[in-house]
């Protein structure tokens, strides 16, 4: 069976390397010309550095992709877990506090920090995160595309219960403001809706379980968070995957009715017995693939969108405030930052402030000479903002760093706008996250596996389970999944209607142990 994969993102690189290992002939699409997508490297001052995302966990997901692939995680990646998640500062508020791997660690540090009341809320929040988990990773997270029913039919009797419990109708903030009376705790925790690119004021409860999954593992990768795709893209080439970088795919070709290969913006045709996509599900309807494959996926209206970032990757020194590895200074007004965001759709006037450290772990020691510095605010997915605009909340963001101790001598910047984000994945409009997660049905929204055109799948942040490195590379894996099913059932009905003419290409026998689909 021949497949295109349109991207080489973390989600299009796990299709590949798991419909490859079972044989399939698999070519890889990618206008850039490295693997990554949004886990991208940028180069500031000589220094390589992550410029997307900077958080590995659910480690499980990645070892068991790898695992029916043949390969094994710890032969291919070098992963150190974290004892500190991040080091927080609030614009206003005299010190500040971690937050660690160990629950009872951090319970004692927020009762340092903040009183003992707000500990026993701590221990509360984390059960609760904990029972959200269990209740949705099967039938949720690692389901094809779920509906509200469907997921209780999945969850079965006796998953029922935890369902039920999971909080889908009330808001995060609202949630929290059940276990933390601390406005900043609410903040801290609050700031999970923007793993996905959403405001705690709007995305669902269900969020909490981010705070789990964190305490799961968090894990520091040797060679940076883009190391992660480059051995997928490895692994996925020694079993025989095609890589072809600089190869923008210009539309899917639809033929009968069903995909059947892409045309490349060079006029060059490849003809595939499935394609699956790893661009965003929002270019199908934009008519970026072409007339043929806009009804693939629904649009994203602007006002749907999640956030887009305002980012800056430094070559700095650092003096002041000790920085570990993950470190997040607040705003002393979120609501109102959230406000900027959603409703004025402009950058905040005072914006929350994401510092990854990429060359620090747990003990804030800096390494000699300049260190590569990731700084990140939210920002709206409007396309593209006033250069005025972006200068201010340049000045303020740098200013709130400045408040918190912390004194950085950049000695090099790459800067990155919505604007730029839209160009490297267009018709997001710069929103990195797919569809915002606001409101309980927005989960079910996301188009799952199987487009609307047979043969045509989706997979990525913008598709089901939804965004961040571990849900993109599952989208992947339901891809996958899916490809390898519907063919199984293609070629059953090829030969049980005797036709004179095979219905379809058989699949090659897997060439690795393992397989794609449980």
């Amino acid at each position: 069976m021949r497949v295109a994969v349109i991207g080489a993102g973390v989600a299009g690189l796990s299709a590949a390397l798991l419909l490859a290992a079972r044989g399939a002939e698999v070519t890889v699409l990618e206008r850039a010309l490295a693997p990554g997508g949004k886990m991208r490297e940028v180069t500031a001052g000589g220094l390589a550095m992550d410029a997307g995302p900077t958080v590995f966990t659910l480690r499980p997901i990645l070892e068991e992709i790898l695992a029916e692939a043949g390969a094994s995680l710890d032969a291919e990646l070098a992963l150190r877990p974290a004892r500190v998640l991040a080091r927080h500062a609030f614009d206003g508020s005299p010190g500040r506090m971690d937050l660690f791997a160990d629950v009872a660690e951090s319970e004692a540090e927020i009762g340092r920090f903040a009183g003992a009341a707000e500990a026993r809320g701590f221990r509360a929040f984390c059960a609760r995160a904990r029972a959200i988990w269990q209740a949705l990773e099967h039938p949720f997270v690692r389901g094809q595309r779920p509906n509200p029913v469907s997921l209780l039919a999945r969850a079965g009797l006796p998953g029922l219960p935890g369902v039920l419990r999971i909080s889908p109708f009330a808001t995060l903030w609202s949630a929290l403001s059940e276990h933390f009376r601390d406005p900043r705790l609410r903040a801290l925790f609050g700031r999970y809706a923007t793993y996905c690119g959403s405001s705690p004021f709007a995305a669902p409860a269900t969020l909490m379980l981010i705070a789990h999954v964190e305490q799961q593992g968090v894990w520091y990768v040797e060679g940076g968070m883009h190391a992660v795709a480059r051995a997928l893209a490895r692994l996925a080439a020694a079993r025989g995957a095609v890589f072809r970088y600089g190869a923008e795919v210009a539309e899917v070709l639809v033929e009968g009715g069903r995909a059947a290969g892409v045309r490349l913006a060079s006029g060059e045709r490849i003809v595939a017995d499935a394609v699956v996509s790893n661009a965003d599900t929002a270019a199908f309807a934009a008519g970026l693939f072409g007339p043929a494959a806009r009804r693939a996926a629904p649009p994203v209206p602007e006002a749907e969108r999640s956030l887009s970032a305002l980012t800056w990757c430094l070559a700095a020194r650092c003096e002041g405030w000790p920085l570990v590895r993950h470190n997040v200074f607040f705003s002393a007004d979120y609501p109102a930052e959230f406000e900027d965001l959603f409703a004025r759709r402009r950058l905040p006037r005072a914006p929350t402030v994401y510092v990854c450290a990429q060359d620090r772990g747990d003990d804030a020691r800096a390494p000699a000479g300049a260190e590569r510095l990731l700084v990140l605010v939210n920002a709206p997915a409007t396309g593209g903002l006033p250069e005025s605009e972006i200068e201010t909340c340049e000045r303020t963001t740098f200013a709130l760093l400045r408040r918190a101790g912390l004194s950085l001598l950049p000695e090099a910047s790459v800067r990155t706008t919505p604007r730029e984000f839209a160009a490297l994945f267009p018709a997001t409009g710069g929103a990195l996250y797919g569809r915002a997660t606001h409101g309980w049905q927005a989960s079910f929204l996301r188009p799952g596996a199987r487009s609307a055109i047979p043969g045509l799948y989706l997979a990525g942040g913008g598709a089901h389970p939804g965004a961040g490195v571990p849900m993109a590379a599952m989208s992947g894996r339901l891809a996958a999944e899916a490809v390898i099913a519907d063919r199984s059932r293609f070629r059953s009905m090829s030969r049980f209607r005797r036709t004179a003419t095979p219905g379809g290409m058989p699949m090659p026998s897997p060439t690795t142990g393992g397989t794609a689909s449980r």
